[in-house]
C-alpha cells in the first residue's frame, strides 16, 4: 500500500493530484465519500486538470477535462457530456485508514 495523503488534507468538495511513479492520480473527496481516478481522459488519454488540483467543475459537482470540458460524475468516473460521453474514468480503488489514503500500487500498475 502506498500513502497518498492525510484524509484532512482532503478537503469536502475538493480533488487534489498525485503522481506515483510512472502514474498520475486524482482524487476527489464529495459528501465525506473519497474517489480516486487515473488522471487521464478516455477522449484523448491527456490529463484532466486545467491548473494543479484543479479537477473540478465550477460547482464543484462534476469532474472535467480541461481540454474539451467533458463532464465526469464523481461517484462513477462516467462521461455525461463532452466528445467521450459514454465512456469512463479508470478507478483505483483505495483504503482509507486511521485517517490516511491509501493505494495499491500492484493494482494500479497491473492496469497498465
Amino acid at each position: 500500500m502506498h500513502k497518498l495523503c492525510e484524509l484532512n488534507e482532503l478537503p469536502n468538495h475538493e480533488s487534489k493530484g498525485f503522481s506515483v511513479g510512472q502514474q498520475s492520480i486524482l482524487v476527489v473527496r464529495k459528501n465525506q465519500k473519497v474517489f480516486a481516478y487515473h488522471d487521464r481522459c478516455p477522449h484523448m488519454s491527456i490529463p484532466l486538470a486545467w491548473n494543479p488540483d484543479k479537477y473540478l467543475n465550477y460547482e464543484k459537482e462534476l469532474i472535467q477535462c480541461s481540454t474539451h470540458g467533458a463532464l465526469f460524475v464523481i461517484e462513477t468516473g462516467k462521461c455525461v457530456a463532452g466528445p467521450c460521453t459514454g465512456d469512463s474514468l479508470e478507478s483505483i480503488k483505495l483504503t482509507i485508514e486511521d485517517s490516511s489514503v491509501f493505494i495499491d500500487l500492484q493494482a494500479i500498475n497491473e492496469n497498465r
